[in-house]
């Protein structure tokens, strides 16, 4: 499993340490780091893309800040990661690896299970900022869209259900939200819950940039745990993507075992973890391993 075993042995101990530290500092980079396995391997290929910065000298525009990946942060915490492998084994360690066992750790870190996470991954040259949509599903499609968005990259029924329990953690911008309470509620919403959200998002027009969010979770918001199923069956799904795993009759039979069983929950989002982060990787001589995540190398 650790392609590192003699370039620099110590990579996957480096790592974890370096996510554990700054869990203790920042809890939400745990978050992050599990949301960017999604943002960054769904499109196209698990090959760190979504870390490239602007480069209009490269042609290279960056994803992310693609409408999709709005509310993705602690990107520069990433840099931290690598700017400690760096320190060991220079130009050894792909970004692309650090995404996948940075998420590797903070599923652990959230209470979640462990994952068998390969490694040997390499970085890509350029990025797919014209193409994210195509690939990223969004908060307010269609169950049937996201399925088969999924389903492209091989994750089958089960497996999306399960992976769509990364939202038991972390919080939602209030952007991704008033479209179910305003102007009218919407009817699947428990009361109570809309209540709590009109709270948290009193204008039917947020602003982006405003500290405007709202729980996924309010029992146990940063345990990646079976409360996320429990209350999408008491009408408790944060945005309209959630809320659809009830209604449609291929995803509710996985939301009531998984509502009904953690361990089963956390086997099948362990598996999904694992088809996500090897969707297409760069290997071999294919790609780079980048010395700075946000660039890529010098020719």
């Amino acid at each position: 499993m650790n392609y590192y075993s003699e370039s620099c042995p110590n990579a996957e101990t480096i790592i974890k340490e370096e996510v554990t530290k700054l869990y203790h500092k920042h809890g939400n980079t745990a978050v992050s780091w599990i949301r960017n396995v999604f943002h960054d391997c769904m499109v196209k290929s698990c090959d760190a893309s979504m870390l490239l910065d602007d480069d209009p000298a490269r042609g290279i525009q960056s994803e992310k800040y693609s409408g999709r990946n709005f509310g993705m942060r602690n990107f520069k915490y990433i840099n931290t990661i690598k700017e400690a492998l760096e320190s060991q084994c220079p130009s050894t360690v792909s970004c692309a690896d650090i995404i996948a066992l940075s998420a590797r750790d903070a599923v652990q870190l959230l209470g979640g299970p462990p994952i068998a996470m390969k490694s040997g991954r390499k970085d890509s040259e350029t990025s797919y900022a014209e193409v994210v949509d195509d690939y990223l599903p969004n908060h307010n499609d269609t169950m049937q869209l996201v399925l088969d968005r999924f389903q492209s990259i091989g994750v089958d029924v089960e497996s999306t259900v399960a992976l769509l329990g990364a939202h038991s953690v972390g919080r939602v911008h209030c952007m991704n939200i008033v479209n179910r309470i305003y102007p009218t509620i919407d009817p699947t919403l428990d009361p109570d819950y809309a209540e709590y959200l009109k709270r948290r998002c009193p204008s039917p027009n947020p602003d982006p940039k405003a500290v405007d969010y709202a729980r996924n979770d309010l029992d146990t918001p940063m345990l990646l745990d079976n409360m996320y199923y429990k209350n999408l069956l008491e009408g408790k799904g944060l945005m309209i993507v959630d809320q659809e795993l009830t209604s449609d009759p291929s995803t509710l039979p996985y939301v009531q075992k998984m509502a009904a069983d953690n361990s089963y929950f956390h086997d099948h989002f362990a598996t999904a973890m694992i088809l996500l982060s090897e969707n297409n990787p760069l290997t071999g001589d294919q790609g780079q391993v980048r010395v700075d995540c946000t660039r890529v190398n010098p020719a």
